[in-house]
C-alpha cells in the first residue's frame, strides 16, 4: 500500500482537523480521568471501600448518562444551529465542569459535575467528526478522521500519566485548563460550506425523532449503531475486568486493569490510523470495517488461549486487542457518511453515544451470565452476540466511501 504524499498530508492536515484532534484528547482525557482517579479522590473526600465502590459506580453512571443527554441536545444542536456552535459550546461546559471538579467537596458535588461534563463531552466527537468529512474532499475524509481519533486516544495516557504524577484535583484543573486554551483556537476554523448551503432549505433539521419516523432511516440508524457495539464489550468486559478474566486465565502474576487499560487505549490509538488509511488505500470504508472485525474477533480468541501466560503476554493481548477494534474513527465516518446534512450531525452525534450506552446492557448480561457460566463463558456469551449483532448489521450496510455528502433527507 502506497504512503500518503506530503501533498495529501498537507491538504489533510488544516486548522479544523488539527483542533478538533486536539479536542477529542481533551475530550478522551477528561472522559477518562474519573476511572483514573477514582480510588484517590473518594478516599480524600472520606468514603469507605464500600462507598468508594458504590458511589464511584454512581458518579459514573452519572457521566454516562449525562453523555446520552449530551449526545442528543448537542447532534440536534449541530444540526439546527451548526457545527461550530456545538464545538463552542461543547468544550465551555466541559472545561467547566472539570475546573470545578477540582474544588469539590462532597461526593454529591462530584455527582452533578461528572453529569455537566458528561453532557459536554458528549458533543465532541461527533461534530467535529460531521465539521471534518464536510469541509474535505470525498477521497480525504478517511484520513482526515483518522488523524483525529488517533491523536485523540492518547488522551488516556495523558490521563495516567497526569493523575499519577499529580493530585487528582491538580489532574482535573489540567484539563480545565486544557479544554480554556482550545477554545481560543477554535476561534479560527470556519463552519462548514455545505451546512451553510442547506441553512436556509425548508426541511426538518436536527429532529431526532425524524429518524424514528421514517422506517428507512429507522433501520439504518440502528444498523450505524449495531456495528460499532463489539468495540465496548472489548473494553468494558474484556479490558475493565481483566483482573477477574486474568485470575481465571490462571495468569502467573497480578494483572492491574489500569495498565491494562493503557495498554488497550494506545493499540486504539494504533488501530484508529491503521483502519482509516486502510479504508483510503481501499476506497472502502465496508471492506475494511469488515477486516478489522474479523481480526477484533481474532483478537478475543487469542485473548482466551492465555491459560497460564505472563503477565507481559497479557498485557500485550490488550494491546493487541485494542488495535483490532481500533475502528472508532471509521464507524464515526460511516455514521456521517450514511445520512444527509439535515440530521449528519445528530446521527454522528447519538450513534456513538449510544454506542457506549450500550455499556449498561452489555455489563448487565455478563453479570447475570457469570453466576451460570463463569467470568470466561459469560465473555463468551455476550461476546458472541455483540461481533454477531455487528456483522449482520455490517453486512447490510452500504458502502459510503464515495457518497457525496451535499443532500438532505426529506
Amino acid at each position: 500500500m502506497s504512503k500518503p504524499n506530503t501533498s495529501v498530508i498537507a491538504q489533510v492536515l488544516t486548522l479544523p482537523v488539527i483542533v478538533i484532534a486536539m479536542g477529542y484528547f481533551v475530550d478522551i482525557y477528561d472522559l477518562i480521568l474519573f476511572g483514573v482517579v477514582r480510588v484517590a479522590s473518594l478516599t480524600e473526600l472520606g468514603l469507605n471501600s464500600e462507598q468508594i465502590t458504590s458511589w464511584g459506580a454512581t458518579i459514573l453512571n452519572m457521566q454516562m448518562g449525562g453523555m446520552l443527554i449530551g449526545g442528543i441536545i448537542w447532534g440536534m444542536l449541530g444540526d439546527k444551529k451548526g457545527r461550530l456552535s456545538v464545538l463552542f459550546a461543547s468544550i465551555i461546559l466541559y472545561s467547566v465542569a472539570n475546573f470545578l471538579n477540582a474544588f469539590v467537596t462532597n461526593v454529591e458535588q462530584y455527582a452533578l459535575l461528572r453529569l455537566l461534563a458528561g453532557i459536554g463531552l458528549a458533543g465532541e466527537l461527533g461534530a467535529g467528526v460531521t465539521l471534518v468529512s464536510e469541509i474535505l474532499p470525498k477521497h480525504l475524509r478517511g484520513y482526515g478522521v483518522m488523524a483525529i481519533a488517533s491523536f485523540g486516544v492518547l488522551g488516556v495516557v495523558a490521563a495516567n500519566i497526569i493523575a499519577h504524577n499529580f493530585d487528582w484535583r491538580n489532574a482535573y484543573i489540567f484539563g480545565g485548563v486544557l479544554g480554556f486554551a482550545l477554545l481560543l483556537l477554535r476561534v479560527g476554523v470556519r463552519e462548514s460550506g455545505i451546512f451553510e448551503h442547506h441553512v436556509a432549505d425548508d426541511v426538518k433539521r436536527g429532529d431526532f425523532l425524524f429518524l424514528f419516523g421514517n422506517a428507512v432511516l429507522f433501520k439504518k440508524y440502528l444498523k450505524t449503531i449495531a456495528i460499532g457495539i463489539p468495540l465496548w464489550f472489548v473494553v468494558s468486559i474484556l479490558v475493565m475486568f481483566s483482573p477477574e478474566f486474568a485470575q481465571a486465565l490462571h495468569i502467573s502474576g497480578e494483572i492491574n486493569a489500569g495498565t491494562a487499560l493503557m495498554y488497550c487505549y494506545i493499540g486504539l490509538a494504533v488501530g484508529d490510523f491503521a483502519s482509516g488509511y486502510l479504508s483510503q488505500q481501499l476506497r472502502s470504508r465496508k471492506k475494511a470495517f469488515t477486516l478489522f472485525l474479523a481480526a477484533s474477533a481474532g483478537s478475543v480468541i487469542w485473548y482466551y488461549t492465555l491459560q497460564g501466560a505472563s503477565p507481559d503476554t497479557f498485557y500485550w493481548s490488550a494491546f493487541a486487542l485494542g488495535i483490532f477494534c481500533g475502528y472508532w474513527a471509521l464507524f464515526i465516518t460511516m455514521a456521517a457518511e450514511q445520512f444527509g446534512t439535515n440530521i449528519r450531525a445528530t446521527v454522528a452525534t447519538t450513534a456513538p453515544n449510544f454506542v457506549r450506552g450500550a455499556v449498561v446492557p452489555i455489563t448487565l448480561s455478563f453479570a447475570a451470565l457469570k453466576e451460570s457460566y463463569g467470568v470466561l463463558g459469560s465473555g463468551a456469551i455476550v461476546g458472541a452476540a455483540c461481533f454477531t449483532l455487528s456483522a449482520v448489521a455490517l453486512y447490510y450496510t452500504h458502502e459510503t466511501f464515495h457518497k457525496d455528502l451535499d443532500y438532505i433527507e426529506c
